[in-house]
């Protein structure tokens, strides 16, 4: 229903989203559909996402090198994950990625601002229940959140000045073929903004909310999703067992995963929908706001309201779901039709439904296979010694797991050159 189309961001949204310029927080009307079309067409069209597999790969094979030179060490799996899908993103967005010592320590400080952004805007905040006393900001919130949006900011406006730069340079024929070729989203933008077209040039803000939604959207989110994965598995050796079979039955022991192999991995895709049904990253999806008083279901909900879709309980629910609290991959293959990630089925909506469904969705289901799928056909994976795993988890406008997870990996590959 398009009355229910538009959002109502708190206060710390409003500044994340500098001030509702991005796709995700921005009221529905041409503007949104405009951003959200550029978004999909030019960043996650199969085109744009085929093209940037060599990327993907790379970094894929980087967690893979990091892991094996741990191998018999406990280690924090969202930490690695977290680190590689920033670097995917990175890529995409500006051609750019974390080497070296900056993989660690520059990847860890973007991890701590991304979580301490994600819990601002997750945060109850009483100036928003009670706009008489938002100028004071009781709680810090807008403060706190103005602070770590200036870190991106400062880092938007490095990368955006040195491709400026690159631009005015870049003025031969060869070299504009060439860039041609290698534009990433960025650069797209930026010739949006200089074109002077009302109806489809953007503002320096809107670039900024675009980049800013893509890394929060596509980081924390991501990895956080496979870290509830490889904590459901490792709580049920059978499971491993099985897409473990099918990895080496689909790729085998002496190769290594490509996305390629994602389609024939039917076990691990619905390893992966089990753990979305469990465990939503976005628990109660982003809130909607009605434009116009409406009746749902005999309910009056008025306009300006915030309303917000329980869906973590929607998949826990023992009406629509059998055992319903159990980890059960084996429920999706009874019908593989039933639930996709378009928001088509009421009872499973990980990613949302209608016109506000998520935008990423498509990225999100190759890069999650891909990387789910390489490190259980490279690796076994343990529990440190006499530690119990802890699946309980810490309540936010992200659903996280309330203590990081830590495994000791094993190699499997046949030669050690497969982990090059």
């Amino acid at each position: 229903m398009q009355f229910f189309a538009n959002r109502d961001p708190p206060a710390s949204a409003l500044i994340s989203s500098y001030g509702k310029h991005d796709i995700v927080w921005m009221s529905n009307g041409p503007e949104w559909r405009q951003l959200r079309k550029i978004f999909v067409r030019k960043l996650m069209s199969s085109s744009s996402l085929n093209a940037g597999y060599g990327l993907r790969r790379q970094e894929v094979r980087e967690i893979v090198r990091e892991v094996y030179k741990q191998v018999g060490l406990p280690i924090n799996i969202g930490e690695q994950i977290f680190l590689t899908i920033l670097n995917v993103v990175m890529n995409m967005l500006w051609g750019g990625s974390l080497q070296g010592e900056d993989r660690k320590n520059v990847g860890v400080e973007f991890r701590q601002v991304v979580g301490e952004i994600v819990e601002m805007i997750g945060k109850p905040n009483i100036s928003d229940f009670f706009p008489v006393l938002a100028r004071f900001d009781l709680q810090g919130i807008k403060s706190n959140t103005k602070k770590l949006v200036s870190w991106f900011d400062r880092i938007f406006d490095s990368v955006i000045a040195l491709r400026m730069d690159v631009d005015v340079d870049d003025k031969s024929e060869a070299k504009k073929e060439n860039k041609e070729s290698n534009k990433d989203f960025l650069q797209f933008l930026l010739e949006l903004k200089n074109q002077g077209d009302s109806k489809t040039s953007l503002s320096m803000t809107q670039i900024k909310g675009l980049l800013l939604d893509t890394v929060l959207g596509g980081t924390d989110t991501t990895s956080t999703t496979l870290e509830w994965a490889m904590a459901e598995i490792l709580k049920n050796p059978e499971i491993i067992r099985k897409v473990q079979e099918e990895l080496d039955e689909v790729v085998g022991n002496d190769s290594i995963v490509e996305e390629s192999h994602i389609p024939k991995l039917h076990y691990l895709n619905t390893v992966l929908k089990e753990t979305l049904r469990l465990h939503p990253a976005v628990p109660l999806l982003v809130p909607h706001c009605p434009s116009q008083s409406c009746t749902v279901a005999g309910y009056t909900i008025p306009e300006g309201s915030r309303i917000f879709v329980n869906v973590w309980a929607m998949q826990r629910d023992p009406k629509a779901w059998e055992n319903p609290l159990e980890f059960q991959p084996e429920r999706f293959l009874k019908e593989p039709g039933k639930c996709d990630y378009q928001g088509n089925n009421f009872q499973y909506l990980p990613f949302g439904s209608g016109r506000r469904v998520c935008a990423g969705i498509s990225l999100a289901e190759k890069l999650v296979a891909y990387v789910l799928a390489t490190l259980l056909h490279s690796f076994d994976w343990k529990l440190p010694e006499g530690v119990k795993l802890d699946l309980s988890d810490k309540f936010g406008i992200i659903l996280k797991k309330s203590e990081p997870l830590v495994a000791i990996p094993t190699a499997r590959l046949s030669t050690p050159e497969l982990y090059n």
